[in-house]
């Protein structure tokens, strides 16, 4: 893997168009660390500033994709003795959970196993989740006690409807990727051997013929206009609309489909003119 340590708690690779971002805790089901979280978000922002890149593939080495935070913490937290909330580094803080949502290129989320509360919240951050043929999938946070934490509770009623939402987080029950599929939390289903690769096969589609500037405008457009007026998101996309049709990808993507050839679209990175975005 490139610049990929085994040992390291998150592995990073990329090629042909596609990030694929691993946790790698497998000897305990991935479970969430400061130090997962740092390598986390730090391979989100390498993936983010690599113009070759345009979309990110998110999984979990060994049996599970991410069994939420790590138990030693947990108890070290309860019993007072832990990293409470004032002593976590600031890039970690509540706020930070949902940093996929910023990332202005497609994050894949390729659910291979345990699923569990952080875990399942950084799962329903990605844009889009495919699992494993029986992958279980827990919110579990109201059978520790907690809250909706981190902003699962504004996240999950818009992806699957209230109720669904409310039994899935007010239960905390177990539920495996078939009814996660039926309740809409993963788009698609496949055999544990065949998830990654088609997840990386979905996200090289998408960066071979979407515009990568099309999809970062999209990616805001959807998350940003769930809470505006309707009026308001219709102005804002007429707006993009007209800078999209001044812009070099709609002459390409117009004469590729005449020419009947895959689009040459301009790249996007964070830090660029040409994202459009914060």
């Amino acid at each position: 893997m490139n610049d990929a340590e085994s040992d390291a708690t998150v592995l990073y690779e990329a090629d042909d168009g596609v990030a694929v971002i691993t946790l790698n805790r497998p000897e305990r089901l991935n479970a969430w660390t400061g130090e997962l979280g740092t390598g986390y978000f730090d391979a989100l922002d390498r993936a983010a500033a690599d113009p070759d890149v345009r979309a990110i593939v998110v999984t979990g080495a060994g049996r599970g994709f991410c069994a939420g935070a790590d138990m030693d913490r947990l108890q070290g937290i309860s019993s007072g003795q832990g990293e409470g909330a004032d002593s976590v580094p600031p890039r970690l803080r509540n706020e930070r959970h949902d940093y996929a949502l910023s990332i202005p290129k497609p994050v894949v989320a390729a659910i291979n196993g345990a699923c569990a509360g952080l875990g399942f919240v950084h799962a329903m951050m990605c844009d889009v989740r495919f699992a494993a043929q029986g992958a279980k999938f827990t919110s579990a946070f109201v059978r520790r006690g907690l809250i909706a934490e981190h902003g699962v509770s504004w996240m999950l009623p818009r992806v699957v409807g209230p109720s669904n939402a409310l039994d899935i987080l007010m239960s905390g029950r177990v539920f495996l990727a078939e009814e996660a599929k039926e309740m809409g939390v993963v788009s698609k289903v496949f055999p544990l051997d065949e998830l990654v690769d088609e997840a990386i096969s979905y996200a090289r589609d998408l960066g071979r013929f979407s515009a990568p500037w099309s999809m970062a405008q999209i990616k805001s457009q959807v998350w940003s206009q769930l809470d505006m007026e309707r009026t308001d998101a219709l102005e804002e996309s007429n707006a993009l609309m007209r800078e999209s049709l001044r812009r070099p990808d709609f002459k390409e993507g117009v004469q590729s489909f005449v020419e009947q050839r895959d689009p040459n679209f301009e790249s996007v990175s964070t830090g660029s003119d040409s994202t459009g975005s914060d």
